[in-house]
Parts: structure tokens; sequence; C-alpha cells
């Protein structure tokens, strides 16, 4: 059966964590996996996170099925970050809410859905963009191609590239949209520039499916969503993957949600049954644990306050060692500007490292970089930073 298969190529960053483990250096770097790390290198457990989850200790009564689309109250808890408690297209019923195990979970989710309904269509990504998004949209049964994104040149937005590509995709196709905290680049729109992609979705008729995994790892869990109030208030039907991974913590739990926007309550639930066909055929119904904690903490008022004063926390971190990093380079007499590091978002820089000084940062240093540049800021620690900066320049 297995006679002629040769061996997958290694997943691009769960490959590079493969290396890692096996480089024997003792002050070895991995940049790579998007976790995020405390000043000990270590991704730790939220306190908000310990506290539900003893709570859940005492309260627990049973380990029965969820229902297909999990549990209501995480539903609602997922909708409350996305749109906000008060926001009044949640109480005219036109957002359905599944649970699903991670945000990965919810694109291929979301990706089986659409295939059922527009199986010619193909599915537009950013260039570059995750890289487990044309894989998931491939294996689902879409064509997948690229809109234009990351201008290297100014390591910014090609604004004006992306524009003219998105006026012109068909009708019926659909278009990943990072949020914000772009993965991989840092680079996000502004809000004008988001105004201005609302519009483009309304007159070309393509549909938006909003790949959303780090809400509040940019400016703040409320002005992070603004751009699905902008497509919410033209009364778009538009698709939302979110995760609970980096915000939470709950990198192992596997905890997300697929969320849907109809123009009413009607078409709302007649577009989430089929969504909750397509889980029945995948993975039947999710687990519980990991969105029984965020239920937990999004219900409780100290606890959540608790929760977004540690993810404020986190942000303000990474924003530190963006600025340290650029300040240590620049003391190092490198000559670029890297001062486009301090202006990007969230976890991840590119950081204008080409293909050849990547590979001699993981050969001369065993400093480990995802291929393209791509460097994991929130995994930076103190005492690798000086070490990071010697190698950068070294390479440069």
């Amino acid at each position: 059966m297995f006679e002629d298969l040769s061996p997958a190529p290694p997943d691009a960053i769960l490959g590079l964590t493969d290396a890692f483990q096996s480089d024997p250096h003792p002050e070895k770097i991995n940049l790579g996996v998007g976790v995020f790390k405390d000043d000990a290198g270590q991704t730790p457990v939220l306190t908000s996170v310990k506290k539900a989850e003893r709570i859940l200790l005492e309260r627990e009564t049973s380990k029965s099925y969820l229902p297909i689309s999990g549990s209501p109250q995480y539903a609602k808890g997922a909708q409350d970050l996305l749109f906000g408690k008060d926001h009044p297209f949640l109480a005219a019923g036109r957002v359905k809410t599944a649970q699903t195990p991670g945000g990965t979970g919810g694109l291929r989710v979301g990706a089986d859905f659409l295939h059922l309904f527009y199986p010619r269509a193909t599915v537009w990504v950013s260039s570059p963009t995750w890289a487990n998004h044309k894989a998931i949209f491939t294996s689902a049964g879409f064509p997948v191609k690229e809109y234009p994104y990351y201008d290297a040149e100014s390591r910014g937005l090609d604004f004006d590239g992306m524009s003219t590509a998105l006026a012109n995709i068909p009708a019926g196709d659909i278009v990943i949209l990072h949020v914000c905290c772009h993965n991989p680049t840092g680079v996000d729109p502004t809000e004008a520039q988001w105004q201005k992609i609302a519009d483009l979705a309304e007159s070309a008729g393509w549909i938006p499916f909003f790949d959303f995994a780090y809400q509040g790892f940019g400016a703040s869990v409320e002005a992070d969503r603004r751009p699905l109030h902008l497509f919410a208030e033209r009364e778009l039907d538009f698709l939302v993957s979110s995760s609970c991974s980096k915000n939470f913590g709950l990198y192992n739990e596997r905890t997300g949600a697929f969320t849907l926007v109809a123009q009413n309550a009607e078409r709302a639930d007649a577009a989430f049954s089929h969504v909750k066909k397509a889980i029945r055929s995948n993975y039947s119904n999710p687990p519980r644990h990991g969105g029984a904690i965020v239920e937990t903490i999004l219900a409780d008022e100290a606890l959540c306050a608790e929760w977004l004063g540690e993810l404020d926390g986190m942000r303000k971190r990474i924003r530190f060692l963006r600025t340290e990093l650029v300040r240590g380079l620049h003391q190092r007499g490198v000559d670029a500007d890297f001062s486009y590091i301090e202006q990007q978002n969230g976890m991840f820089s590119f950081s204008g490292l080409n293909e050849t000084q990547v590979k001699r940062l993981r050969e001369e240093h065993s400093i480990y970089i995802v291929g393209g540049g791509r460097i994991n800021v929130a995994g930076i620690t103190s005492d690798a930073l000086d070490r990071l900066c010697d190698a950068v320049a070294s390479v440069l």
C-alpha cells in the first residue's frame, strides 16, 4: 500500500521547529513558530485562565458531547468579542457562530461550507499570507490565487496594487482578509483603506472571509475589530474565523470560532444549518475545555477585567521588543533603516532579511527564522536580544 510513497515535504514553520529541537547549540533561538513568550522564554498560562480552570474543576458535572455548533454561551462570548455586546445586528439575529477546533478549524469549516454553494469559485489570498491558508482551501477543493499586498521596497502595504486587484475579482469568488496583525508581514491597512476595501467588496460582489487570529494584539480588543464593523454597516454577507490561541494563550486547547453574518436572521439561520452539516461530517462536535475556559472568563466581570489586563501586558511587551530590536541594530552601526519594524503590528515582522541571510542565521548562529524573513517578535527574550542583534548585524 505504501511502497511507492515518498515523504511529504516538512511544514514550513513546524518543520523549522523540528530542526531547532535537534540543534545542539546551547544558545539556539527559535523565532519561527508563532507563540508568545515571557522574558524567561516560556509560553505562560495566563492567571485568568488558571482561575477559570479552577472554577471549572469545581463546577463541572459531565463530559457529555457538546452540540454540533458547540456551547451557545461560548458562541455569545465570541460574538461579543467580535462586535461588542451592544451592537444592533447581534440583537437582530444576523450573526451565527460555531465553536471550532482553533482558528484553523474555523477556516476549514468555512471552506467546506462555501464549497457546497460555490464549487467553481477561486479563493484569493494576500501575497504573502499565512502558509496554511493555501493548504486549507486547496484541500477543500478550491483553486487559490494571490492579490498584491506587501511592498518590499517601502516595507509597507501595496494598497494601490491591492485595491486594483480587489476591484477586478469576480463576483462569487472568495477573498481572505487578515483583520489585524497581518501574518507574516505585520503590515495592516488603515481605517480609511479598510473603508475602501469594504466599498470594493460591495461593488465587486466577492465574498469576504476574515481571518481574525490576533484580536487585542494590535491596538486593543475594540480597535482591532473595527474592520468587521465597516463591513457589517454595509449589510454585506461575510464570514469570520477567530482564534483564542494567542489572546487567551490557549494554543494547545484548540479553541476558535466560525462566524457568519447575513443580511437578516432568516438568511443567517438557513446558512447556519448548512454550516452544522459541514461540521457533522468533519469532527461532529467541538472539544469543550478550551471553550469553557473562555466562556467562564468572559461571563465573570472580574476575570474578564484581569484577562484584558494580561492581554494589554502581552501587547505592550511586543511593542517594547520591536523598539529594542530596532535600537539594538542601530547601536551596532547597521546602515539599513529598520524603523518599519516599530510600525508593524502584532507578533510577526517581515524583517527584510533575504533567504541567504536567513540561511546564514540558522547555519552560523543557530537562529531559526521562517523563509522570507518573518520573525516572531513575540518570541524574543531579553537574554537573546543582544545575541540576535549581533547575529543579524553580522549577516547584513
